[in-house]
């Protein structure tokens, strides 16, 4: 004996809707196989995905912000805010101005929109430490952009030592300054 189902069974609602009639017909079977299907998935991907696998959105987070902080590290988690003023990291910093500096601070530092690298009196500092936290965070209300997310730690700390470089070359300063008395050229202004 074979299970039929009824179809095209009228509910007799056409007084309170209008006028229109509303059938109650089954489901089709392959729609009803397809949502059973989905069903069993979702709780099978589910297990497999936090109990078998032991993934999670919260590890994906934490592995891609790993990733962040070895790219783009923190300043001041090593030496003097991680800066390494040498010779070489100045002269791999000259490229990096080049590219990114010159519009407008000039190729000899003397600056037009923004202001002169090569002096003693320096708006927001003028000690390497200073001069690497206004390239790594900018100064948004002069125009300054942060420099750190868009050229990443390595190339910040070689242009802070190519700018340290200069400005000590131009006031017959040694380079690298001595310990802490790079801190004599700072200004006021």
């Amino acid at each position: 004996m074979s299970k039929t189902k009824e179809r095209d069974v009228i509910l007799g609602h056409e007084d309170e809707a209008d006028g229109i009639q509303e059938y109650d017909n089954p489901l089709p079977d392959w729609w009803l196989g397809l949502f059973w299907a989905t069903i069993f998935f979702a709780l099978v991907y589910g297990i497999h995905y936090h109990f078998i696998a032991d993934r999670s959105p919260e590890k994906a987070l934490a592995q891609e912000l790993a990733d962040a902080r070895e790219r783009w590290p923190e300043p001041g988690t090593g030496g003097e805010d991680g800066l390494v003023l040498t010779v070489a990291a100045a002269e791999a910093g000259a490229q990096v101005y080049q590219t990114n500096c010159v519009a407008c601070h000039l190729a000899d530092l003397t600056g037009s929109i923004g202001p002169s690298l090569v002096d003693d009196e320096w708006i927001h500092g003028g000690s390497p430490a200073e001069i690497l936290n206004t390239i790594t965070n900018g100064v948004p209300a002069k125009g300054m952009l942060a420099w750190l997310p868009i050229i990443g730690a390595e190339q910040v700390n070689q242009v802070t030592a190519y700018v340290v470089r200069r400005n000590a070359e131009a006031l017959g300063r040694e380079f690298p300054p001595a310990s802490d008395s790079a801190e004599e050229g700072e200004g006021t202004q």
